[in-house]
């Protein structure tokens, strides 16, 4: 039950106190969106940790004035992959024989698989990478809070914009969420006190038996 009480106490914060998170908790969090699920275990993305204040100053006009950009600890930009490529998917095949010590010969199955997204438009290969991204954000929000880090998912931002900043476009990446990480301030932040608001589960949950 330790994980439903963390996802009682989270929200969404609005207001940060600008307190540093510690080394260890901030590992955890990482540590946990990395062990992310992803179609064919491809993580089809990047996760930039940012935690400059003067590159956190930059952000912040790009994402609307949201004051949780310069008041949190920090920020990760889920970055996804533009395109499914061959380079991209020949690289995956060579990390699994690595790390499983088999040979890619016995992979061409799976590889198979995988490059039959190939056919796919530069857009729709995109929106599949994201999608992925948004299951290692969820990951990211519920080891936040079993780590008593508050956190807030954020999209109010112009991604062009960002991915100039941090030169996504040359890596082949483009920014699709944010995540702000930090402690939230009780003294502004409007929300830290209100009840949470959920559809009853007997409408939100349908039962087939």
């Amino acid at each position: 039950m330790k994980i439903i009480d963390a996802l009682k106490w989270r929200y969404a914060a609005k207001r940060m106190n600008g307190k540093s998170i510690p080394k260890a908790k901030m590992e955890a969090i990482l540590k946990a969106i990395s062990l992310a699920p992803s179609s064919f275990g491809l993580q089809p993305y990047s996760i930039i940790v940012v935690q400059n204040a003067d590159l956190l100053e930059k952000i912040k006009p790009i994402a609307s004035m949201q004051p949780q950009i310069t008041e949190a600890s920090a920020v990760l930009v889920f970055a996804v992959w533009d395109n499914l490529t061959q380079e991209r998917i020949d690289n995956y095949i060579t990390l699994i024989s690595k790390v499983r010590d088999v040979t890619k010969e016995s992979l061409n199955p799976i590889k198979r698989v995988i490059e039959s997204q190939l056919v796919k438009t530069p857009e729709q290969n995109f929106n599949w990478n994201a999608k992925q991204a948004y299951i290692a954000l969820g990951i990211g929000l519920v080891a936040a809070a079993e780590e008593n880090i508050d956190s807030t998912p954020m999209e109010g931002f112009d991604p062009e914009m960002l991915d100039e900043v941090l030169q996504l476009k040359e890596k082949g990446l483009k920014s699709v969420v944010l995540l702000a990480l930090g402690y939230r301030d009780e003294k502004t932040d409007y929300l830290v006190n209100l009840k949470k608001v959920r559809r009853e589960e007997n409408k939100l949950f349908t039962s087939l038996n």
